[in-house]
C-alpha cells in the first residue's frame, strides 16, 4: 500500500495549468470516511452498518479497511490485509493515538472515534467537510486507461501523495467461528488494495495510468485520494466505477 508505483505511470504531465478534459468524471466537495474494521471483532458489526448508510451519502467517500489483528481469534477475515494494519497504525501516528482499535473511523484524515459512535463520527463530518476541494478528475481513454487530472491549488508544505484504492460495493459473509459466529455480516466498499501513483505539490497534474496493472480487474471501483503525507489531511477525493471482471 506504501510503495509509490512509478512503473505503472504511463505518463506524467506537470504544468500550471491542465485543461479540463470533456467526459471526465463529475467532482464534487466530498469527505472521506474510512472505517477500520475487522469480521473477527463482535463490536464492529454495529460500526459496518453504519459506514453502509454513510456510504449512500453523496458529499462522503465511505471506505471499509480490514485490519488483521484479529485473525487469531479463530476467525481469519478473508478481506483483512497487513496494509490496512499498517494505514491504520500511520493514523495512529498522525492523530497522536497510543494505540489502535477497532471499529474506528478516521475522517478525512484529520479526526478519529469510535466507528459505531453515530453523533460525534457525523459532527466531525460536518467540521472535517472540505470547503475547497481540489479539482481532481478522471477521464478514460480507453477501457484500460485512466487519465488523472489534478487542479493547481496553493503550494504544500509537505509534498500529497495521490493514492488509487480499489474496493468491492459489498460483501455478505456468514462467519463460522470467532466472536461473531452464526452472524451474517455486510460490510460495504471493502478496499482490496491501495496503490500510491504520484506526488501532488501544488502545481497541476496529470498522470495516464494502466487500471488493470494497478489492480482493477474483479473490482468494483476506484477511490482516488489526494493526501497529505504521513497520513496526513485528505486534500480531495473522488470516485469512479470499474467494469466487473471476476474476481
Amino acid at each position: 500500500m506504501l510503495v509509490l508505483v512509478a512503473a505503472l505511470v504511463t505518463g506524467v504531465i506537470s504544468s500550471s495549468a491542465v485543461a479540463q478534459r470533456a467526459g471526465s468524471e463529475a467532482q464534487r466537495a466530498r469527505t472521506v470516511v474510512e472505517l477500520f474494521t475487522s469480521q473477527g471483532c463482535s463490536s464492529c458489526p454495529p460500526a459496518d452498518a453504519f459506514l453502509g448508510e454513510l456510504a449512500k451519502r453523496e458529499d462522503l467517500i465511505a471506505l471499509s479497511f480490514h485490519v488483521d489483528y484479529w485473525n487469531y481469534l479463530g476467525w481469519r477475515d478473508p478481506f483483512s490485509s497487513p496494509e490496512s494494519t499498517a494505514r491504520q497504525r500511520a493514523y495512529g501516528r498522525s492523530l497522536g493515538k497510543r494505540y489502535v482499535y477497532t471499529p474506528q473511523m478516521v475522517i478525512g484524515g484529520v479526526a478519529q472515534a469510535v466507528g459505531s459512535g453515530r453523533s460525534e463520527v457525523l459532527a466531525l463530518i460536518d467540521k472535517a467537510r472540505l470547503r475547497n476541494p481540489l479539482d481532481i478528475r478522471i477521464t478514460h481513454p480507453d477501457a484500460d486507461t485512466a487519465t488523472l487530472h489534478i487542479g493547481a491549488g496553493s503550494k504544500q508544505r509537505r509534498p500529497a501523495a495521490v493514492w488509487f484504492a480499489f474496493y468491492d460495493d459489498e460483501h455478505v459473509t456468514k462467519i463460522a467461528r470467532g466472536e461473531n459466529r452464526g452472524r451474517r455480516l455486510v460490510n460495504t466498499n471493502v478496499v482490496r488494495s491501495m496503490k500510491q501513483v504520484g506526488v501532488w505539490r501544488g502545481d497541476a497534474l496529470e498522470i495516464n495510468l494502466s487500471l488493470n496493472v494497478l489492480g482493477a480487474k474483479g473490482r468494483d471501483g476506484c477511490a482516488v485520494i489526494v493526501q497529505e503525507a504521513d497520513s496526513g489531511p485528505i486534500l480531495g477525493a473522488v470516485t469512479f466505477a470499474l467494469p466487473r471482471q471476476g474476481s
